[in-house]
């Protein structure tokens, strides 16, 4: 934070005709800064650790948040060392003066203090998104997680230790808008309404959810911690980040996770197309399971060659996944497989009639579909096939090569095949479908 924060080792004059600042000092660079930014809520609490200069006696500190879109109502400050002996006193914000606040700070000694500055922040956000790579026989995969940073807060943050937060927050205000009020909290005769005081509530619940595992953090590797509802994640090392900047951040790499490929044929929910997806599991079995993993895009390659040339299999966006939960991705089309239905039989008989008027009050339709399934790939491929029907009132019989069959509802069967390279199989599928009265 540069240019906004400066100590007064005198004193501040005030008069009718203005407001004036005597002896004025700048402050060193920060010696940190971390970065604690949520997904669910345009809100990041910033945590600052700045080395200032005390004089024994009254101290007033100066903090400026112009151009920036910092909360001034959520500024802290406290001494880091020495706390027994320097007090803050007090922070107010002169009048007809926009975009500044002051700390009246008591210090019994002088000399170099370390202190921190805590503040709520917005225009900061992240996005996760991941980038998967199949290895040549599809049976294990590398995931790499990165976390896309943006900053439009106004302040540049230089060597940030970034922290992000899953979870769900709901403000009563937003933090753009406080930056920006003038006075910041309201005209000096104001009552404070009771939605401001719970805004002040929940961000201070937010900020202790936060704050408490700050000082856990181990240098050189990323540290997830579970917080209540929230969950926190912390990536490893320092990056700086300007304002108007967006920047990549690795968060994550596991090699050699176990992986499944699988093609899915449904008319209802597909039409003719066969559809490519992929699965794993969030859990150590599969190399992973250390932590849930936030929602975002994954795209897949796949290595071609020895030579470790890449080609694009497809995308899909995820859900948070929790720990122990499984992935199914949707990779979306594919022409190398098909799957071809076609009816080969149609008749319709035991027809019932009701008396007196002998109109048809029920009867059997019969269906007979041969299924032909091709494998295009020079790999082996397993491949659901579901078929649904108008209702639970049937039959079936099928007869060839149809892999595994069983009803996975009272409408509903799939068969599931595993088909070699470059082969084709064929079975029939004999549905008898009783309508009105049959229907017993």
């Amino acid at each position: 934070m540069k240019k906004i924060i400066s100590v007064f080792c005198l004193i501040f004059l005030f008069s009718a005709i203005g407001y004036c600042k005597i002896d004025l000092t700048t402050l060193p660079e920060r010696d940190r800064v971390q970065l604690t930014i949520y997904n669910s809520a345009d809100l990041t609490f910033v945590r600052e650790s700045r080395t200032l200069t005390m004089k024994k006696g009254d101290n007033r500190l100066q903090f400026s948040w112009a151009n920036t879109l910092i909360d001034p109502t959520s500024l802290e400050l406290f001494p880091l060392k020495d706390a027994d002996k320097i007090t803050v006193t007090d922070l107010f914000f002169p009048p007809r003066i926009t975009g500044l606040g002051v700390w009246n700070i008591n210090s019994h000694i002088s000399g170099k203090s370390p202190c921190e500055i805590n503040y709520f922040t917005s225009g900061i956000s992240w996005q996760a998104y991941y980038l998967a790579t199949l290895s040549q026989d599809e049976k294990t995969m590398k995931l790499d997680g990165y976390v896309k940073v943006t900053n439009r807060s106004g302040e540049d943050y230089e060597n940030a230790q970034v922290r992000l937060i899953v979870g769900k927050i709901h403000l009563l205000d937003e933090i753009a808008m406080l930056a920006r009020r003038y006075p910041p909290y309201g005209r000096p005769i104001e009552v404070i309404p009771p939605d401001e005081q719970g805004r002040r509530e929940q961000l201070f619940r937010a900020k202790a959810a936060v704050a408490g595992a700050a000082d856990r953090v181990v240098v050189k590797q990323i540290e997830k911690e579970g917080l209540s509802e929230y969950f926190l994640y912390t990536i490893e090392g320092t990056e700086t980040i300007p304002n108007n900047w967006t920047k990549r951040l690795l968060s994550f790499s596991q090699d050699k996770i176990p992986v499944v490929n699988f093609y899915k044929y449904e008319e209802e929910r597909f039409g003719k197309s066969v559809i490519r997806f992929l699965s794993f599991k969030n859990d150590k079995a599969h190399n992973l399971g250390k932590e849930p993993i936030p929602d975002g895009l994954i795209k897949v390659f796949k290595i071609v060659d020895k030579d470790e040339h890449l080609s694009y299999i497809g995308q899909d966006n995820t859900k948070y996944i929790p720990v122990d939960e499984d992935v199914e991705l949707n990779l979306g089309a594919v022409l190398d497989i098909k799957v071809e239905p076609k009816l080969i039989d149609y008749k319709t008989y035991n027809y019932n009639f009701n008396a007196p008027n002998r109109n048809i009050s029920g009867w059997d339709e019969e269906k007979t579909y041969r299924i032909t399934v091709s494998n295009y790939r020079n790999l082996p491929v397993k491949i659901e096939i579901t078929r649904n029907f108008p209702h639970q009132y049937w039959t079936i019989e099928n007869k060839g090569d149809f892999g595994e069959y069983r009803q996975i509802d009272i409408d509903t069967v799939r068969y599931t095949m595993e088909v070699p390279p470059n082969t084709t199989k064929q079975f029939t599928c004999k549905v008898v479908l009783r309508w009105g009265d049959r229907q017993h």
